[in-house]
């Protein structure tokens, strides 16, 4: 396995990332942290309430601000409701998120009051996060709870969600907050030191999680939770592209929060990519599901990735699905490769009918240059080659 060895502090390497020490310092200067807790450790560690309240309230007195994507809810509501194991059935299940959520609330309370911390609930669906109207709304309302100090407890509403819309699991959504709260660091705390080595060693530094990450991944979850390393390593390559540093760490250690943010050699440090995604091109890349894909030829491809050029119907030759104007879409090159995401600025009818065409004749969704647009450039993201990130 490939892991880079340290480096001098203030160094930066090759690809323009900073080295081990300077990554590490810069931890000290993050300002807004999304810290997500595993399922595990609520449902294992009673103490980790307190844990998490202590290491809150140091952070607000080094003038930080903290969100939490917490997991717990259906583990809490299993043992209320005296079931013998996670339900397969989704009623009992979303019953189970019910009956659990208020008690994961009763204790951030009464363990944050302890520490003169204000709490708030917040539930949120992977359909308000994909409707951007709501994602605003969802944006602006923890901005507000921000600002006047009081510490935003995230789950999904799992009362109310089915496996077509979920997030997948809290590291996924714990990704896409990130950028929704513009944090410069997310913490992921599990029941692991870090990603750990073919020798279980842990990995201190992650730069490319091709090489040095995903070959380490296991998909193993627990009773309680959903997640596993796999799920994490993701989440990560998403915060490092929204331009976070992103931490993984044991959660039933003393102090883990305080080691982070003080740059200690803690967990597993995956440094943020270079050139971060804007929020709303992240949005697009890692929120919002395809419904459909383009089919681009040769010349469409490199008009695109080489000079950021629109999709313009004579380099369309086809396409996939069932899709509508302003739904996201799949870009694939003539070899089937994923090159990228956007919005449709037509439905997939209309697409198809003028896939390939070229002229005057076509005459509605017109860009500035006048031609037709089927994805405009300011609502298309390349896909990032994996030997980068």
């Amino acid at each position: 396995m490939l892991v880079d060895s340290p480096s001098p502090a203030g160094s930066t390497m090759s690809d323009g990332r900073p080295g081990a020490a300077e990554a590490r310092a810069a931890l000290t200067r993050a300002r807004r942290v999304v810290i997500k807790i595993g399922s595990r450790a609520i449902a294992t560690e009673p103490e980790i309430y307190d844990r998490l309240a202590v290491g809150v309230r140091d952070a607000h007195a080094s003038k930080r601000s903290v969100v939490i994507v917490s997991s717990g809810a259906i583990a809490l509501g299993i043992k209320k409701l005296g079931l013998g194991a996670r339900p397969k059935d989704m009623p009992l299940l979303q019953a189970a998120a019910a009956a659990g959520q208020t008690v994961l609330m009763r204790h951030y309370e009464e363990a944050f009051t302890r520490h003169e911390l204000a709490v708030a609930q917040v539930l949120l669906t992977h359909a308000d996060l994909a409707d951007r109207t709501r994602a605003n709304n969802a944006r602006d309302a923890l901005a507000a709870l921000l600002d006047v100090k009081v510490v935003p407890i995230i789950n999904e509403n799992d009362t109310v969600a089915v496996e077509e819309i979920k997030f997948g699991d809290n590291d996924m959504l714990a990704s896409m907050v990130t950028p929704l709260v513009s944090a410069d660091l997310l913490i992921l705390l599990s029941d692991v030191p870090g990603l750990l080595d073919q020798q279980g060693q842990r990995v201190p530094l992650v730069r490319n999680v091709a090489r040095d990450a995903r070959p380490l991944a296991t998909k193993a979850t627990s009773a309680a939770g959903t997640g596993g390393m796999a799920s994490k390593i993701e989440a990560a390559r998403r915060g490092m592209l929204a331009g976070a540093s992103v931490v993984v760490a044991d959660a039933r250690e003393a102090g883990t929060l305080a080691a982070i943010l003080a740059g200690e050699d803690v967990g597993t440090l995956f440094v943020p990519y270079p050139q971060r995604i804007q929020a709303r091109k992240h949005w697009i890349a890692f929120t919002l599901r395809p419904r459909g894909a383009l089919l681009l030829d040769h010349g469409a491809v490199t008009a695109i990735v080489e000079h950021g050029r629109s999709i313009l119907p004579v380099g369309l030759l086809g396409v996939r699905g069932e899709f509508g104007p302003g739904d996201a879409v799949t870009l694939l090159a003539p070899d089937g490769r994923e090159i990228g995401r956007g919005l449709a600025r037509l439905g997939a009818t209309e697409a198809a009918a003028i896939a390939g065409k070229r002229g005057d004749e076509l005459t509605s969704s017109r860009g500035s240059d006048g031609d037709l647009v089927v994805v405009h450039r300011d609502d298309l993201v390349l896909a990032y080659d994996e030997g980068d990130v």
